[in-house]
């Protein structure tokens, strides 16, 4: 029997239905790799009055100090307008600013132009976030983080906090057990997508398969995909001679990374760091070098006078860390493009978007496409008023 290929497969549109533009900050100074600056630069902004304030906010079309909105679900942040703000910073959080960059964010919704709600209010320990790439390799990011990356759609698992409620197609795993003679949870189902989506018109496919053992290997690799990219586990490492070490102390102030091929070392100005494998230097998401991105991201010049120039002083320990494991995270991923790679090809005991459509899987209701309704907590709306949902 021919396999499955992508213009049979159905795409993940409808096998995770619910999903939500990602968030628009409008401005950079809410976002930084450390919390530390976040809280300084919010001082400084309340420490500021009247125009001066308003210049240092960088106001847009969505967002000036005297914006009344409400306050962010699952949040502390204040509700008063604000160009009246005095109290202290709201705890920042730690979210995905870009592929494989972790940072952290003010969650307050007077910062944030299209800060999204509706993905707050299912945002928990227990959540897990699928982000399109728009046509990007790889096709899709997995996060346990609340993700504010300028990328496309973004698809929660769970519809409701707690891990309730799948957003998944209505009777979907249902299906996939009856076809395989297994077990399938929504992990399972998102570990698939994650090892299988490919770009197509349309959207992102994902083939997928009856045969048990093609099942059982794609979920394999799809949950050390998932684990490799949520780093909310054991930490992943690569044996002692392949373990990236800081070979020469990185300058308080490093210039943009360099790479040295024939050494496998990445140089930040007289800092070194070694070995680093071609394929993690390499590494791209969205057309862009992963570990470029992230290294500039650090080190970019700001303007001088703006929040985004209250940053540190010198170069933090905790970077030089986080560097260490990104580079193992990038080298264990590459590694795995050649499995992905060698399913990308045909699968056995195809199930087409026209069997899902048989067995009343698809099309899904227009319901399953919306937010579910979560009115657990209350929220509180311009001014302190409570808000209506």
């Amino acid at each position: 029997m021919p396999g499955v290929t992508h213009d049979d497969a159905p795409l993940l549109a409808d096998l995770m239905p619910w999903s939500v533009a990602p968030p628009r900050l409008g401005r950079g100074w809410p976002a930084a790799p450390d919390a530390a600056s976040l809280k300084a630069r919010w001082n400084a902004l309340v420490k500021a009055e009247g125009p001066d304030r308003e210049a240092l906010f960088r106001s847009t079309r969505s967002r000036t100090p005297h914006t009344a909105v409400g306050q962010l679900p699952g949040r502390d942040g204040g509700t008063e307008r604000l160009a009246r703000a005095t109290g202290p910073c709201p705890e920042p959080v730690r979210v995905l600013h870009g592929p494989f960059d972790e940072q952290w964010l003010i969650p307050d919704t007077r910062l944030i132009d299209a800060p999204r709600p509706e993905l707050w209010r299912v945002a928990d320990e227990h959540q897990i976030f699928a982000v399109e790439t728009a046509g990007g390799i790889p096709p899709l990011l997995v996060t346990s983080l609340f993700p504010v990356l300028r990328t496309g759609r973004i698809r929660p698992l769970y519809r409701r906090p707690g891990a309730a409620e799948p957003n998944l197609a209505p009777g979907l795993t249902d299906h996939l057990a009856a076809r395989l003679g297994l077990e399938v949870s929504a992990v399972d189902v998102l570990a698939w997508a994650a090892a299988m989506a490919r770009p197509a018109p349309g959207g992102l496919a994902v083939p997928l398969t009856g045969d048990p053992d093609a099942w059982r290997q794609g979920v394999a690799l799809g949950r050390r995909t998932l684990w490799l990219m949520r780093r909310d586990g054991e930490r992943p490492r690569l044996p002692g001679g392949r373990r990236p070490y800081v070979r020469a102390p990185l300058p308080s102030r490093p210039p943009a990374p360099a790479y040295d091929r024939g050494e496998e070392a990445l140089l930040l100005g007289d800092g070194r760091v070694s070995p680093v494998p071609p394929q993690a230097w390499e590494f791209e998401a969205g057309g862009v070098r992963v570990l470029e991105e992230w290294c500039a991201s650090r080190t970019r010049p700001a303007e001088p006078g703006t929040l985004e120039a209250i940053r540190p002083a010198a170069w933090p320990q905790t970077w030089t860390s986080e560097l260490l494991e990104l580079v193992t995270v990038l080298t264990l991923l590459a590694e795995l493009r050649p499995l992905r790679e060698d399913s990308a090809g045909s699968l056995p005991a195809p199930i087409t978007p026209a069997d899902l459509h048989t067995a009343g899987v698809l099309p899904v209701p227009a319901s399953a496409r919306r937010p579910a309704s979560v009115l657990d907590a209350r929220e509180e709306g311009p001014g302190g008023q409570l808000a209506l949902i």
